[in-house]
């Protein structure tokens, strides 16, 4: 990253999460002598709950003209105003829209979005939206504390899964950059590795599950990161250096079972007792009801423990329900509860909902054995056997019915949860932006490589990829692995590769592959997929230039430089995943 790093003032992360957002900030200054001092906004404030939040919802609100109007409780309620006064069809609304970047392994520039009722918008505009609406708040707040700080001076990181392909964090940057973010001053923190960093520094009290003179800051120390976020569970692990750097030592994992799986679980009960169309109706005409009820289950969910008996009292958008089960089921809502599967675990009380407590408990059982399968998996890893600790962030980490069944299946290992671990990610994020040298090497989790045709070989070649090409035989789609996967590679790592433009080509082109497998031969198998395309400009295009390129890896992003080799220009050259 070509950042200027003696010129800023400040640090600014931004946390863009599945459910909730915020932001936190630093000064430099501080930073060197109270590295903890770090401040993130108090004030999201939640509109009729009175809550004051740290975070807000992810959710924007755009006009007719697919313009930003909103951004987290106040979209949330604006929208809801609008449905009481039928005006919302003019706008749009979306909220929990990050796991698009997770759930499509391929994600495109022109990806298009629906919103809640399946209007279309571009996704990057947006996610650009969004980004920009926690920016201006931000700088609106440095603005009333008298920090007179310009934008060029801050430097700003986001926060992304580690899990996440090239190309999802690639489209993040760019949304950052629409969003009015320089790119020389911006950098991608990985989630975990944030809350890795952030954990260096706490003192024993701060983390819950230690032994007092225990410290995260001894040499050899090693621990599983999990960061338990609202979509996605991230999974690192690191084992601390002599001189204070990290290293990681064994690649990322995770998947899509983070805290609002446990949501969608709750809808698909739902749906047993009123039926799919039914809730998607709910979802189209009464979207405020809709949100109320995702939001009401969001606060009884936080409140669940292990030792929970007898009932659980949930408010419901009860006349809601009630007149949609009237026209469309034809009975009451109580009826259609009474004739389901639950009726001898659900009942009605006034506009409330009470669950038996084994029922409501059940609702987590899937996404939290998810979670389990994937720790253990995990642990089946060789290099992770001398690994004794757990160090479970992200704002689903403060389930307490998660927190035991952990703790349950890892009796042999210590399972530590850090104060106030939603915030977790965040602050480290803002350390990482002061000293992005923390994490020293990070381990490779595909492998990568370029798609060729070499001369056919019959011995190594299967005859399906055979084609002569200006009478030649060759190979199609071979596979030319650039760096294997579970490759430990030290921040700036390089790897060169040489190549030879064609005459009269002004461009030399290629495309990148990445694989689950260690060495892939084709980048047609299965696990294979393409990452994007990388264009170098050629200056001479009257003969073939041989070209070197220069791989980097062991950052947080990837790229590439390229050199020709006989006149030594450096060629202009572009990367485009998406």
């Amino acid at each position: 990253m070509a950042e200027k790093d003696g010129d800023y003032l400040l640090v600014a992360a931004i946390d863009f999460g599945t459910t909730y957002s915020g932001y936190a900030f630093s000064m430099r200054d501080t930073y060197k002598t109270e590295p903890l001092t770090i401040h993130a906004n108090q004030a999201w404030n939640a509109g009729g709950k009175q809550l004051l939040s740290l975070k807000t919802p992810t959710c924007l609100l755009l006009n007719s003209n697919k313009e930003f109007d909103s951004f987290g409780y106040e979209a949330e309620n604006k929208y809801a105003e609008l449905v009481m006064d039928d005006e919302q069809d003019d706008y749009y609304f979306f909220h929990r829209f990050k796991m698009s970047l997770h759930n499509q392994k391929n994600v495109k520039g022109d990806m298009v979005l629906e919103d809640i009722t399946g209007k279309p918008v571009p996704a990057i505009d947006v996610f650009a939206l969004s980004i920009k609406a926690l920016v201006n708040h931000l700088m609106d707040v440095l603005e009333t504390r008298g920090t007179g700080v310009q934008s060029n001076e801050i430097k700003w990181i986001l926060t992304v899964p580690a899990i996440w392909t090239d190309n999802s964090k690639q489209f993040m940057r760019e949304s950052a950059e629409k969003a009015g973010i320089h790119k020389d001053n911006l950098s991608i923190s990985l989630e975990p590795e944030a809350a890795s960093i952030y954990c260096q520094h706490l003192p024993t009290e701060k983390l819950s599950g230690a032994e007092s003179g225990f410290t995260m800051s001894k040499e050899g120390t090693k621990y599983m990161i999990v960061d338990l976020g609202g979509g996605t569970v991230d999974i690192t692990v690191h084992e601390k250096l002599a001189g204070g750097g990290l290293t990681e030592i064994s690649r990322a994992t995770g998947g899509d079972c983070g805290g609002t799986s446990i949501d969608a679980d709750f809808i698909q009960l739902l749906v047993k007792i009123l039926g799919a169309p039914l809730i998607h109706l709910m979802k189209q005409e009464q979207p405020d009801a809709y949100l109320d009820l995702i939001r009401e289950f969001e606060t009884v969910k936080r409140t669940i423990t292990p030792s929970k008996q007898g009932k659980v009292n949930m408010a419901i958008p009860y006349a809601t329900l009630d007149s949609l089960c009237k026209t469309h089921l034809k009975e009451d809502l109580s009826t259609a509860i009474n004739a389901s599967p639950y009726a001898n675990s659900i009942s009605l009380r006034g506009d409330k909902m009470r669950f038996d407590a084994d029922l409501f408990k059940s609702l987590f059982d899937k996404t939290i054995n998810n979670i389990l399968t994937l720790l253990k998996e995990m642990f089946t890893r060789e290099e992770l056997e001398s690994v004794a600790l757990l160090l479970l962030v992200g704002g689903f980490s403060e389930c307490a019915l998660l927190q035991a069944a952990i703790k349950k299946m890892f009796t042999s290992r210590r399972v530590i949860v850090p104060e106030g671990s939603g915030l977790t990610v965040l602050k480290g994020a803002v350390l990482f932006g002061h000293n992005s040298e923390a994490i020293y090497s990070r381990k490779i989790r595909f492998s990568y490589g370029v798609r060729c045709r070499p001369i056919f070989n019959p011995e190594f070649n299967d005859q399906q990829h055979f084609i002569v090409v200006n009478g030649v035989a060759r190979c199609e789609s071979v596979f030319d692995i650039i760096i294997e996967k579970d490759t430990n590679v030290i921040r700036g790592t390089t790897v060169d590769k040489n190549y030879n433009s064609t005459i009269g080509k002004k461009t030399l082109t290629f495309v990148i592959f990445a694989s689950d497998k260690k060495s892939p031969m084709y980048t047609d198998e299965d696990g294979c997929f393409k990452i994007g395309k990388a264009t170098i400009e050629i200056s001479n295009s009257s003969q073939s230039q041989n070209v070197e390129v220069e791989f980097m890896f062991g950052n947080t992003e990837l790229s590439l430089h390229a050199v020709e080799k006989i006149s030594g220009n450096r060629c202009q050259s572009s990367f485009d995943l998406i």
